[in-house]
């Protein structure tokens, strides 16, 4: 869940693990869906110490229940990922606006994807909605930022992950946890060994479980025996996403919250999932919903201002809280309901973005990324968002045009490129 593009990533409530947005654990996504492919990076080298430790694990496992024949089956192949601990040492920690964040995690491409899923899976998600009272594009938005709707599921064997992981002893304890969780799901039948893949951190599946969340909240929702999250049918990892918002209070035909308008000289203390009032005392203090009018009554609400005042504003109400419980990071949280308000036919967000640090608009980054892409210079798509390859590419152009290498992009570098 990791929505990404790379953004900071924060620590889940106890719950899901980090995988493939293109939002929270790797790089910019694609310009178009593809399958995953193996990182070459992550390749198993020889670790006598790791082999040790895995000797020792075995003792430790079978006294947690663990037979031996599952045992020999997931370790069967496994070794030491060094890949792993890099990105487990290096994992970004800058951040991204709300409007890059945005610009990615609600694209025209993975709305349009998201609307053509919804179609194809409609069947599936309205029987899934049926029994845990989760509207479909709600489970669809989750999937779209944790796995490009299935594209980007991780190929890194869970097993080998979660004992480097372990063995490397950084969050030794919690990892163990994950592995013995891993063995018992391969002990049930639920997959084999070589299908269980998932991401560095061993985030599994469309929708990217941890295995201790897998074991508590995942379904076997087609009744086929296996609580199948890895499938190309993406049936039981959406099934199981609902279970997991069912569990936690879900509440069906509420929003999770609504674009809003904040009167001149609002009191900016009093944003944040801190204070909570009903609508009806936001409204008399000047609040209204983005189209002028009183927000309705959908619960408790507070306001936040993510990328402050003069920027898109929300009224966030209980089911905020809900999807916050699978990842807590506010950008993460919003790029979901935003995702799902359009896959549902909801509209873009009405109010702008002020011009970035560099004086540039949205619509400016994605033109500057044009522009330098027609010149030979590719930056990996038009999405606004600026980002390595873009960076990258101005670089080389300035190189080219004797210009200062800063790699910064600027309002004079856009217009030298008409």
């Amino acid at each position: 869940m990791m929505a990404g593009t790379q953004m900071r990533t924060t620590r889940r409530s106890a719950t899901f693990g980090l995988l493939a947005l293109g939002l929270a654990a790797c790089g910019p996504p694609p310009p178009a869906l593809a399958p995953a492919t193996r990182d070459e990076t992550l390749v198993a080298v020889p670790n006598p110490a790791f082999d040790a430790w895995v000797r020792a694990f075995r003792g430790r496992a079978q006294a947690q229940g663990i037979a031996p024949g599952t045992l020999d089956r997931a370790f069967r192949g496994v070794g030491f990922l060094p890949g792993v601990i890099e990105r487990d040492r290096n994992q970004t920690e800058f951040t991204r606006t709300l409007e890059d964040y945005l610009a990615i995690a609600a694209s025209d491409e993975r709305v349009a994807t998201g609307r053509a899923m919804l179609r194809r899976w409609g069947p599936s998600l309205a029987r899934i909605e049926a029994r845990y009272g989760v509207e479909p594009a709600v489970v669809t938005a989750v999937w779209g930022l944790e796995s490009r709707y299935g594209a980007r599921r991780g190929e890194v064997p869970v097993i080998s992950a979660l004992s480097t992981l372990a063995y490397d002893g950084r969050r030794g304890a919690f990892f163990e946890r994950q592995l013995i969780a891993a063995l018992r799901i391969l002990e049930n039948g639920d997959i084999t060994p070589a299908r269980m893949t998932g991401s560095w951190a061993g985030a599994m599946g469309h929708t990217q479980f941890i295995p201790t969340s897998y074991e508590a909240y995942a379904v076997d929702f087609d009744a086929d025996g296996r609580r199948d999250i890895w499938s190309e049918d993406p049936t039981d990892a959406l099934a199981s996403t609902a279970a997991y918002l069912s569990r936690f209070g879900w509440r069906r035909g509420q929003p999770w919250g609504v674009e809003v308008m904040l009167p001149q000289g609002f009191d900016t203390s009093l944003a944040g999932r801190g204070t909570t009032r009903s609508p009806a005392s936001w409204a008399a203090l000047g609040v209204r919903g983005a189209d002028g009018r009183p927000v309705p009554d959908h619960g408790p609400a507070s306001i936040l201002i993510p990328q402050g005042l003069g920027a898109p504003a929300f009224m966030v109400f209980p089911n905020f809280g809900v999807i916050a419980r699978y990842n807590n990071a506010e950008k993460y949280v919003i790029g979901v309901g935003h995702l799902s308000d359009r896959l549902a036919g909801g509209p873009p967000l009405r109010a702008g973005f002020p011009p970035d640090a560099y004086g540039l608009t949205l619509e400016d980054r994605k033109l500057l990324q044009r522009r330098l892409t027609a010149r030979g210079f590719d930056t990996g798509g038009a999405d606004g968002v600026i980002g390595p390859d873009t960076r990258a590419a101005i670089r080389a152009f300035q190189s080219r045009a004797g210009l200062p290498v800063t790699g910064e992009p600027s309002r004079a570098l856009l217009q030298r490129l008409i």
